[in-house]
C-alpha cells in the first residue's frame, strides 16, 4: 500500500485485465528552449508571439491587486508547477522522461496536451497566431518523435475562422502525422457597436463565439474536414479571466469550473446547433472539466424540450388566451386596479404577441430534429465524450442510471499530470480507482472510463488510431465487439 493508503498506480495496473489510456495528461514547454525551436522553424514573428502570449500571467502577477481592480484583471496562476517534487517538475518537462516512467504511473498510452499551448488560441492578432500555431505544431511532434508506441501530443486547431483551421488540420495530419487536435473556442470577438478606443476596452467589450450557434462564420466545413482526415475534435478550451471569473485577488475563485463552463458553452452550442445531426458520424470531447456538468446538462436540455419545443410552445402562444374567462376571474377574485388595467388592455395582460425577438423559427431545438426518445441518445449521449480528473467523485455520476433515459455518459479518464492539480503523478490513477473500491461504479464502469471509451473516441473516429501502439490489439479487439449500447429505461 502507499502512504495514502492505496495500492500503488503500478499495483492497479497489474490487476486489470484491460490497459489504461490517459485521455489527458500534458507536458510542460520550457519556453526558453521551446521559443528558440520556434524561431528556428518560424521565424522571429512565431517566436516572439510566443513568448509575447507566455508574457501575460506575468504582467498580471506583477501588478498590485488595486491595479488588477482598476483594470479588472483576474488573478493568474502562481506557484503552480512542481517544486518540492522535483522528479515530476523534470518528467513533466521532458517526454522521453515521461515515456519511461509511464508503468510507475499506471498508463499503458497517454494523450498528451500542451501547458503554455492552451493559451494560443487566444492571440489576438491573426498573422502572430498562425505563425505560433504553426510553430508549436512542429516543434511539439519534434519532442514526442519516436515515443508513438505510447503517447500522441495533440495539435492545437485554432478556429477564429473556419479556413484557419481547416489549413492547420491539413498540415498537422498530412505533415506532422498528427492523431490528436486540440480545439479552440469561446474565442473572443469585438462587440461591433462597442468603439474601444484602448486596450482594456478592446479586451472587456467582447463577445465569446461558441462556433455552431449564432457565430459568425459557418463551421460545418471544419467539421466535415474532420470526419475525412479520422480527427475527433477535443476541447480543451478556458473561461477564466472572463465574465464572472475576475476576481483580482482569489485565483481559485478563478480557476474552479472554468473549463466546465467553456466545455458546457460549447457543448450546448453544437447540439443545438444541429452540428451533431449533420454529423451523426462524428465524435467530441470537452476536457478538464468532469462530467456533473455535462450531466446536468443533459438534464436540462431534455427538460427545456419537453416545454419549449414548437408543439409544446402552441400551449403558451398568448393568442389562445380566453380573455373572456380572464376578464370574469379578474372580477371575481382581483382587485378593481387589476380588471381596470385588464379593461383598459382590451383583456390582454401580455405585451405584443408577435413580438417573438425576430427569430425565423421559433422553435430552439429545430436543427436537432428530435422525434423520440432515441434522438436524445444519438446526438447527446453517444458523440459527446468528458474528460474527467481522477479525483473527481462527480464521475460516477456518468455511469448512473439517474441520467435521462438511464443514460451513461463518455466519461473518459484524463490524469491531469503536469499541472498543479496533481502532486505526485503515481496518484491519479489510484484516486480513480477509489470509486470502485467505494463501490460508486462497477469494474466494468471502471474499464469504461480508463480503455473502452478512449478507445471509441478516437478509434471509432480513425480506425487506425491504436496502430502500432502498446494497447493496438485490445483497442482493434474492442472497437471489433458491438458498439457500446447505452442503456434505457
Amino acid at each position: 500500500m502507499s502512504a495514502e493508503g492505496h495500492h500503488t498506480a503500478a499495483q492497479i495496473r497489474s490487476r486489470l485485465e484491460h490497459p489504461v489510456i490517459d485521455g489527458d495528461g500534458h507536458w510542460v514547454e520550457f519556453d526558453p528552449v521551446f521559443s528558440e525551436r520556434m524561431r528556428k522553424v518560424g521565424g522571429d514573428k512565431a517566436a516572439e508571439g510566443f513568448l509575447a502570449a507566455m508574457k501575460t500571467t506575468h504582467d498580471a502577477l506583477s501588478m498590485s491587486v488595486a491595479e488588477r481592480r482598476r483594470r479588472r484583471v483576474g488573478q493568474p496562476a502562481f506557484w503552480s508547477r512542481q517544486a518540492e517534487n522535483t522528479l515530476d517538475r523534470a518528467t513533466a518537462m521532458m517526454p522521453r522522461l515521461l515515456y519511461e516512467r509511464l508503468d510507475e504511473i499506471g498508463s499503458d498510452f497517454a494523450i498528451i496536451y500542451p501547458t503554455a499551448g492552451l493559451r494560443v488560441p487566444r492571440i489576438s492578432d491573426d498573422a502572430t497566431r498562425r505563425a505560433v500555431v504553426r510553430a508549436h505544431n512542429i516543434v511539439t511532434a519534434e519532442y514526442f518523435r519516436d515515443l508513438g508506441d505510447r503517447m500522441t501530443p495533440a495539435a492545437i486547431i485554432p478556429m477564429h475562422t473556419p479556413d484557419e483551421a481547416i489549413a492547420e488540420l491539413e498540415y498537422v495530419t498530412r505533415q506532422l502525422g498528427a492523431k490528436v487536435g486540440m480545439f479552440g473556442s469561446g474565442m473572443s470577438r469585438r462587440v461591433a457597436s462597442v468603439a474601444a478606443t484602448d486596450p482594456d476596452s478592446a479586451r472587456l467589450a467582447v463577445w465569446y463565439d461558441v462556433l455552431a450557434l449564432d457565430s459568425d462564420y459557418d463551421y460545418d466545413p471544419v467539421w466535415a474536414k474532420c470526419q475525412e482526415l479520422g480527427i475527433a475534435p477535443t476541447f480543451h478550451s478556458a473561461s477564466s479571466n472572463q465574465g464572472l471569473r475576475l476576481s483580482p485577488s482569489n485565483f481559485v475563485y478563478n480557476h474552479i469550473g472554468h473549463f466546465a463552463a467553456a466545455g458546457h458553452a460549447v457543448s450546448k452550442a453544437i447540439f443545438l446547433g444541429g452540428v451533431t445531426r449533420r454529423f451523426p458520424h462524428l465524435r467530441f470531447a470537452f476536457l478538464e472539466g468532469g462530467v456533473g456538468w455535462a450531466c446536468q446538462l443533459f438534464g436540462d436540455l431534455t427538460e427545456h424540450w419537453e416545454r419549449r419545443n414548437r408543439q409544446a410552445l402552441e400551449h403558451m402562444d398568448p393568442r389562445k388566451l380566453d380573455r373572456a374567462l380572464l376578464m370574469s376571474l379578474a372580477e371575481k377574485h382581483g382587485d378593481p386596479d387589476l380588471v381596470a388595467s385588464l379593461k383598459a388592455r382590451d383583456g390582454w395582460p401580455d405585451n405584443d404577441a408577435s413580438l417573438t425577438g425576430g427569430v425565423d423559427d421559433l422553435d430552439d431545438f429545430s436543427a436537432c430534429q428530435i422525434t423520440r426518445k432515441e434522438d436524445w441518445i444519438d446526438l447527446y449521449a453517444k458523440p459527446f465524450y468528458f474528460g474527467c480528473e481522477a479525483d473527481d467523485r462527480t464521475n460516477a455520476w456518468a455511469f448512473s442510471r439517474n441520467n435521462p433515459f438511464g443514460s451513461k455518459l463518455n466519461a473518459i479518464y484524463s490524469s491531469d499530470i503536469g499541472h498543479f492539480d496533481v502532486i505526485d503523478m503515481r496518484h491519479p490513477l489510484p484516486e480513480a480507482y477509489e470509486l470502485v473500491e467505494e463501490n460508486l461504479i462497477t469494474k466494468d464502469n471502471f474499464r469504461d472510463f480508463t480503455f473502452a471509451n478512449a478507445v471509441h473516441l478516437w478509434g471509432t473516429q480513425n480506425p487506425r488510431f491504436f496502430e502500432g501502439t502498446a494497447v493496438a490489439k485490445a483497442a482493434a479487439a474492442e472497437l471489433a465487439r458491438a458498439p457500446v449500447q447505452v442503456a434505457t429505461k
